[in-house]
């Protein structure tokens, strides 16, 4: 069933110290638009919380925001910087001497010294995206499943729009089907009135007739238009993204309806020709919310 391109996914998980929460907003947008906002920590992971939502989401403007706290020593690396430490102690011991002090220099004193002792984001550590992995996944399951129940809601109000169509299309090819018969009655009996007589030139009227049934018929647009009709509802009936081939199908229903509409010569043909296309405006317009 299609899907609606709004909804809202969230998701937490806690691990040995380590919490992460993934909240995931999508809206309509023509493409796909992933914007993450996550802490510096962890921002080396953003393509991957990007790659696992793609993986299931194919348009739409995707925004998510991503926390992270860790309390345990996964994912962190100490690195000393022992030529500076050297230097520092060089010179310590060398003021000690000139000042005439006494030189206790202790590790940690070296160690609490700007720059000496610096802690960096592990960025080879599997666990932490393993689990960034994980806690996204479950939040794009959350959005999805508010997206397929919104999609089912839209499905269902297509189709009942494009039944409605079905059943103007009918009236149109019986009521076009008729228009024939009675332009060759009227046809024959104005001919009849200006010659003041009964004799018809009766291959003159079926050429008439002929040329007449050609500027009218609307066989050709009303067969294009159930084909599309079987089409759009194939389509709904996917569970792939074809919001982008359910608009181009909607702009091929309006041009034949306009055709058909210029071709009218007939009120109740031109009536459900303004109906048909109320309906495919208000379709087209809920096809913009699908994925």
């Amino acid at each position: 069933m299609i899907r609606s391109m709004t909804g809202y996914g969230k998701q937490n998980l806690s691990v040995e110290g380590r919490e992460y929460q993934i909240e995931i907003k999508s809206v309509n947008h023509r493409y796909l638009d992933i914007n993450v906002k996550i802490p510096k920590a962890i921002s080396y992971l953003e393509e991957t919380i990007k790659k696992e939502i793609s993986n299931k989401i194919k348009r739409g403007k995707i925004d998510v925001f991503v926390s992270f706290e860790n309390n345990s020593e996964e994912g962190r690396k100490i690195e000393i910087n022992k030529q500076l430490a050297k230097l520092y102690i060089e010179q310590l011991k060398e003021l000690a001497q000139e000042e005439k002090i006494e030189s206790n220099i202790e590790v940690m004193d070296i160690a609490k010294i700007p720059d000496v002792l610096t802690i960096k984001v592990d960025e080879e550590n599997s666990k932490i995206k393993d689990e960034i992995k994980q806690v996204t996944q479950g939040a794009v399951t959350r959005i999805l499943e508010m997206k397929n129940i919104e999609g089912e809601k839209i499905s269902q109000d297509l189709l009942q729009r494009i039944r409605n169509i079905q059943s103007k299309i009918v009236e149109i090819s019986a009521k076009s089907t008729g228009l024939i018969e009675e332009y060759v009655v009227k046809l024959e009996k104005r001919v009849k009135e200006l010659l003041k007589n009964d004799e018809v030139d009766k291959s003159r009227l079926a050429q008439e007739v002929v040329i007449y049934a050609d500027k009218c018929s609307v066989q050709e647009e009303v067969t294009r238009l159930k084909s599309h009709i079987g089409q759009f509802r194939n389509l709904i009936n996917t569970d792939q993204a074809v919001g982008k081939k359910l608009d181009f199908l909607i702009q091929e229903m309006n041009r034949e309806t306009n055709t058909i509409g210029s071709k009218a010569n007939n009120l109740e043909i031109t009536n459900n020709v303004i109906d048909i296309k109320t309906e495919l405006e208000n379709i087209r317009e809920q096809i913009q919310n699908i994925e």
